[in-house]
């Protein structure tokens, strides 16, 4: 799927309206070479990622979120809290990078709709209501000049507040890359 592609196509959309589908299309971050931590295996080992792979995640999936998190600065992001649910647009001039955005989040949006967790090792646990109550969000995905935008809604408040905090945990990851990960792995293993 090539972001420039879809721009020479005109008015691209990509518009996939799944009554049944969730947050999950949106995991990304960047970072730098060599840092390693982790003895457990699923450690973080900043040149082959190994947290991008998961339990049911296919390698190309973990080799597109690798493009966007080594690139994460090269990614912009916005996010609307709506009240029932998110706009986002992601955006990023790099055609690999944009290429890579469209497809995760296209795949993982199937995959919500299919409740298909690829229980990914850095995944956000706000994810877990996403994919257990898939049948409750409904998601349109769209490509336009403006970028990827993606909304997403719901009638169900606490998948409502997931979508809000999923969407917050995501922009920061475009934001700050590997050290927003870090960030959110600790505080997990602290509250353990």
């Amino acid at each position: 799927m090539h972001f420039g592609l879809f721009l020479r196509l005109g008015a691209i959309s990509l518009i996939a309206v799944i009554a049944a589908s969730g947050a999950s299309a949106q995991m990304m971050h960047g970072g730098g070479m060599g840092h390693t931590h982790g003895a457990d295996g699923t450690g973080h080992d900043e040149m082959t990622m190994p947290g991008l792979r998961g339990l049911d995640a296919t390698p190309e999936e973990s080799a597109e979120m690798a493009v966007m998190f080594r690139n994460f600065r090269s990614i912009e992001r916005s996010v609307e809290n709506l009240p029932n649910g998110i706009r986002t647009v992601t955006r990023s001039d790099v055609p690999e990078v944009m290429d890579a955005i469209v497809s995760h989040a296209v795949g993982m949006i199937d995959r919500v709709g299919q409740k298909s967790d690829p229980q990914v090792f850095i995944q956000s646990p706000t994810l877990d209501i996403v994919f257990a109550r898939a049948e409750g969000i409904k998601s349109a995905v769209e490509v336009t000049e403006e970028g990827l935008v993606v909304v997403q809604t719901s009638d169900d408040p606490e998948l409502i507040a997931a979508l809000h905090t999923h969407a917050a945990e995501v922009s920061d990851m475009a934001e700050r890359g590997m050290q927003a990960v870090h960030e959110m792995m600790m505080r997990r293993a602290a509250a353990r």
